[in-house]
């Protein structure tokens, strides 16, 4: 990429935005989970469990787990993701550690569910921010990305399981079940607003209508919803008969003005809607 104004301020950006993201996921957890002694996963859940049997703070373990880590995975998981990695590790674990001293006490008293709820949802906000940017947290990703290389098994699913055995761990230290239902529950809330933040904003929907009206449908969606309109030749095999499919890609907050057009024009058009993750070109998102 060419060092280009246009293109420094991007990357700029995305640097500010990921160190934001992080300054959510540190207050989240510092402020809400470390209080309540709940054990999520990655590696601050790691960190938080080696806190609360030694003492040692979490700033220094997840910093120190994530340099080993990524220097046993130099090799599998390459350059730039090593580089984005260890800025995101360095500002993290920075933020943990001014931050971790100034709450001994969780902000809402005596709820450690309503704490538990709310520091997962920030902590799922920073996460997504920190990922639509670019940027990486460490921990478990590196474990990810060096298993995925070497076995048949999605980043995903190894990021599960390893968030699972930490969850799982702090019975060894609480033996309470309830810690554990709580950071289950807050692993489920980090990863369902993360993938909220991620995809919210390029979710489109597309539609498949199939109408012998197909050309008044067409020009009220050009016209009505500032959509445009791509007509596809089929064959109907019941009846054998030729027609006409109308495939349209909008926004989500489009769906309905497309279905008034097509109600108001032909109430029996066959019509399917499906959801759309991302989609890029003119009218939509850029590719960047």
């Amino acid at each position: 990429m060419q060092l280009t104004p246009k293109n420094l301020w991007m990357q700029a950006r995305d640097y500010i935005a990921i160190v934001f993201g992080l300054f959510l996921y540190s207050f989240g957890l510092t402020a809400f989970i470390l209080p309540e002694k709940i054990v999520m996963g990655g590696m601050a859940g790691l960190g938080s469990l080696l806190y609360y049997a030694t003492g040692i703070p979490v700033a220094f373990t997840v910093y120190g787990i994530n340099i080993l880590l990524l220097l046993i995975a130099f090799k599998s998981v390459g350059r730039t993701f090593v580089i984005r990695t260890i800025f995101g590790a360095s500002v993290l674990s920075f933020l943990i550690g001014v931050m971790q001293p100034l709450f001994e006490h969780p902000i809402v008293q005596a709820q450690p569910f309503m704490n538990v709820i709310i520091g997962a949802m920030l902590c799922g906000i920073g996460v997504g921010m920190v990922f639509i940017h670019n940027g990486s947290t460490g921990g478990t990703d590196i474990i990810a990305a060096m298993v995925s290389k070497k076995r048949n098994i999605t980043i995903g699913r190894t990021m599960l399981y390893c968030d699972m055995i930490i969850i799982s761990s702090s019975y060894l230290l609480f033996h309470s079940i309830e810690k554990i239902v709580f950071g289950l529950v807050a692993l489920v809330i980090v990863s369902y607003i993360c993938d909220m933040v991620i995809n919210s904003n390029r979710r489109s929907v597309q539609f498949m209508i199939i109408s012998k009206k197909y050309e008044e449908i067409a020009t009220a969606i050009n016209t009505d919803a500032q959509r445009g309109c791509t007509v596809l030749d089929a064959t109907g095999w019941y009846t054998k008969q030729n027609i006409k499919i109308l495939m349209v890609l909008a926004r989500r907050v489009d769906s309905i003005t497309i279905f008034r057009i097509i109600k108001s024009i032909d109430p029996d058009a066959l019509i399917s809607q499906g959801n759309v993750n991302s989609v890029y070109g003119n009218g939509f998102d850029q590719i960047k």
